[in-house]
């Protein structure tokens, strides 16, 4: 190649490279939520993201989902005439409660050109 294709080819590299970091593309980002409501989480000293800016995944939210069973609870003395069970059967509406807490490290998505962050999840299981 000539030197003015290596030039072109340089420059056209560095162009696009350029329009890539300008444009914000995704970006893993760690917070630490300081508020519950309303939501805040910090992801420095001088950005706090809120309600607006988040976009909150099952992972760090409560949620309701229904779930269908059919089983009989009871203990081992069931088995040999003593004690009792219980059947449990059909469709049941359960609460999983996996909202975020003040002080939880929290693992973000940077979307949007910086404008939104998904939060995909915390850094350790909830207690």
């Amino acid at each position: 190649m000539s030197l003015e294709t290596n030039s072109l080819l340089f420059a056209v590299k560095r162009a696009a490279l350029e329009a890539v970091n300008a444009s914000k593309p995704f970006a893993l980002s760690f917070g630490k939520v300081v508020s519950v409501n309303p939501l805040k989480i910090t992801i420095d000293q001088k950005l706090t993201l809120t309600p607006a800016q988040l976009i909150l995944t099952n992972a760090v939210r409560d949620f309701t989902v229904d779930i269908s069973m059919n089983f009989s609870t009871g203990s081992a003395l069931a088995a040999e005439g003593y004690g009792h069970t219980h059947k449990l059967s059909g469709t049941k509406s359960v609460r999983v409660m996996l909202g975020l807490k003040t002080g939880e490290q929290v693992i973000l998505l940077r979307a949007n050109g910086g404008q939104k962050y998904i939060v995909l999840d915390r850094v350790e299981a909830p207690a």
